[in-house]
């Protein structure tokens, strides 16, 4: 389809299978829910492609102005435990998904992206969104030990 550059908007908290979101449409027998095992295990397929990608696992989103706040990265969702807050503006989002498209550190990374609150002591304003890929410091998630969702027969291709 002459895709140069993948950018995959997926959902912080995916290494934990615990995580409240994916007991949301489990079934009485176990099926059902795991959505962020899914999510990962879709990125993982991504990353198996060969396609240029970007992979990023926002917080909880919010309806805010961009460039307010100080945005924080890391990787594996070391922010769920380390963050005081785990959400981020959807502009703020969408300013690090198209600065992605043309930041070479952006590519073939996937990281977890939060902000501070704006009120936060200390905070100092992410103006430019391609700063986060110079945050990340070459750091990416790993991918090693995905696991739990079941896979269908008829998926071989994620199994």
């Amino acid at each position: 389809a002459g895709v140069g550059h993948f950018i995959f908007v997926s959902s912080m908290g995916g290494t934990d299978s615990d995580n409240f979101l994916n007991t949301i449409g489990r079934q009485t027998d176990g099926s059902g829910g795991d959505i962020l095992l899914w999510k990962r295990r879709a990125e993982r397929y991504l990353i198996a492609s060969g396609l240029s990608y970007t992979i990023v696992h926002p917080g909880g989103l919010v309806d805010e102005e961009a460039g307010k706040r100080e945005l924080v990265v890391d990787v594996d969702d070391k922010l769920m435990a380390t963050s005081t807050s785990r959400t981020v503006p959807r502009a703020d989002l969408a300013r690090v998904c198209i600065a992605a498209l043309f930041e070479e550190k952006a590519k073939n990374s996937a990281f977890d992206l939060a902000s501070k609150a704006p009120d936060a002591e200390g905070s100092v304003v992410t103006d430019d969104a391609s700063d986060v890929f110079k945050f990340l410091k070459g750091k990416t998630c790993s991918y090693d030990s995905v696991s739990g969702a079941r896979v269908p027969p008829s998926i071989p291709a994620l199994r």
